[in-house]
C-alpha cells in the first residue's frame, strides 16, 4: 500500500493528461493516483479510465459536474482520508507543475512539514511565459493576502502541494466552499493560523502548451472579496 495518494483535477484536459501522469508516474512511482474529473465533454474522462486499466497505480473518480477546483480536490481529500494515505499532494493536469520537484516535496512533508508549497515566489522559484499582466496579478495578489491574513507563506496562491493527512484532519474541511486560487489560499491559511508548519520549495511553474487556462475573473474576484472578509472578520 502507498503511503502517497496524487490528486489530478481536470476537466477538458485531454491534450495533455497522458503527459503528465507518465512524468507523475516516473517521479513518484511509488504514489498512488486519482483522476478527479468532472465530466469532461473532451474526453479527458475516458482518456483516464484507458490509461487507469493499464496501470493499477491509477484511479480515476468521475464526478457528475463542473464544480470547480475546490470541490474536485475536496472529493479528492475524501478519498485520501478514507485510504488511510499519509501524504496527500494536489498537482495540476496541464503541465505547468513539473513532477521531477515531488521527490524533495515528499522529503519536507517526511522530515515533519505539515504543508510543502511549490511556491514561485520564493527564491529560486520562477514562472516561465507567463505576460506580465499575469505576473502582476499573481505577484499582487500574493501580497494582499498575506498582509491582510498576516501570512508569512510566500506563494498562498500555488497549486503544486504536499499535505500530511494528519494535518488535513486537523482543519474543518467541511467548512471550506472556496474555489481557484480562493481555495489554495484558505486551506494554506488554515493551517498556517492553527500552528501548523508549512515550508516552501522552489519551483519552475511553465504556462500550459496545450489547451486552454481555467482562469477568469470571476476566480480573481472571489479571491479578493473572500480573502477581505476574512482579513476583516477571523484574522484574530
Amino acid at each position: 500500500m502507498s503511503d502517497t495518494l496524487i490528486i489530478v483535477p481536470t476537466f477538458n484536459e485531454v491534450g495533455n493528461l497522458e503527459s503528465v501522469l507518465g512524468r507523475i508516474r516516473q517521479s513518484a512511482p511509488n504514489a498512488h493516483v486519482l483522476v478527479v474529473d468532472d465530466s469532461s465533454p473532451d474526453g479527458t474522462g475516458l482518456l483516464a479510465e484507458r490509461i487507469a486499466a493499464a496501470d493499477p497505480a491509477i484511479a480515476v473518480l468521475h464526478r457528475a459536474a463542473r464544480e470547480g477546483l475546490g470541490q474536485a480536490y475536496l472529493a479528492g481529500f475524501d478519498h485520501a482520508l478514507n485510504g488511510s494515505y499519509s501524504y496527500v499532494v494536489e498537482i495540476d493536469a496541464d503541465g505547468s507543475h513539473d513532477p521531477a520537484e515531488l521527490p524533495a516535496m515528499l522529503l519536507l512533508a517526511q522530515h515533519g512539514a505539515d504543508l510543502v508549497i511549490g511556491s514561485r515566489w520564493i527564491p529560486g522559484g520562477c514562472v516561465r511565459n507567463w505576460p506580465w499582466l499575469r505576473q502582476m496579478i499573481s505577484r499582487t495578489g500574493n501580497s494582499y493576502a498575506r498582509a491582510v491574513l498576516r501570512s508569512t507563506t510566500r506563494d498562498l496562491t500555488a497549486g503544486f502541494r504536499v499535505y500530511r493527512s494528519d494535518a488535513l484532519r486537523n482543519v474543518s474541511l467541511t467548512g471550506v466552499s472556496s474555489q481557484g486560487y480562493c481555495f489554495q489560499v484558505e486551506l494554506a491559511w488554515l493551517l498556517e493560523k492553527s500552528g501548523h508548519t508549512i515550508k516552501e520549495h522552489p519551483i519552475a511553474f511553465v504556462e500550459r502548451a496545450t489547451g486552454r487556462s481555467k482562469m477568469h475573473g470571476g476566480i480573481v474576484l472571489e479571491a479578493l472579496l473572500r480573502v477581505t472578509w476574512w482579513g476583516v472578520t477571523k484574522r484574530g
